[in-house]
């Protein structure tokens, strides 16, 4: 059976490159990893506001990859008020075989991580300040809280020591 991995946060907050390197970590194949911002951006062209198709596309791909991979792990900002429903009906899917994190990591330290990445040349502060959601949790079973002490290495091997239990 498929499990699962859902991991959410403002933006800059980690989870790009935490889900890349989860992926990395098991054998090509056996981990689908589905982005919002490709999903949104890049293939939709739609902002992020309720009834945008995003939820509906996320959610059908997720649904392909739960009969076809070990592991399906979905990332991106992904405010509540907008996907809790589709998250609810995927947790259903995936027989209760869900891991859910969310990156409660301090505006300061986001903006400092995103400095360092190629989107700070695309948006900055102002623009991620209008998108910042404070502890923005589901309250689902197996929800996790990542803060800002927990270093790159902790987050991927707590991630990794989950999807193995």
């Amino acid at each position: 059976m498929s499990k699962l991995i859902v991991l959410r946060g403002n933006s800059g907050s980690g989870k790009t490159t935490t889900a890349k390197a989860v992926q990395d970590y098991f054998p090509r194949g056996k981990v689908m990893k589905i982005s919002q911002d490709e999903i949104r951006l890049d293939i939709l062209n739609v902002k992020d506001r309720k009834e945008n198709p995003t939820t509906d596309l996320i959610q059908l791909i997720a649904e392909f990859g739960h009969d076809k991979f070990d592991i399906v792990i979905i990332e991106g900002i992904l405010g509540s008020h907008i996907y809790r429903e589709m998250f609810e009906k995927l947790y259903h899917i995936f027989d209760n075989k869900v891991h859910t994190y969310c990156y409660d990591v301090p505006f300061e330290v986001t903006l400092l991580r995103h400095s360092q990445r190629e989107k700070a040349k695309e948006f900055g502060a102002d623009r991620m300040k209008q998108w910042w959601l404070e502890k923005d949790v589901l309250n689902f079973p197996n929800e996790t809280l990542i803060t800002a002490e927990m270093s790159q290495e902790q987050v991927v091997n707590m991630i990794i020591s989950d999807i193995n239990k």
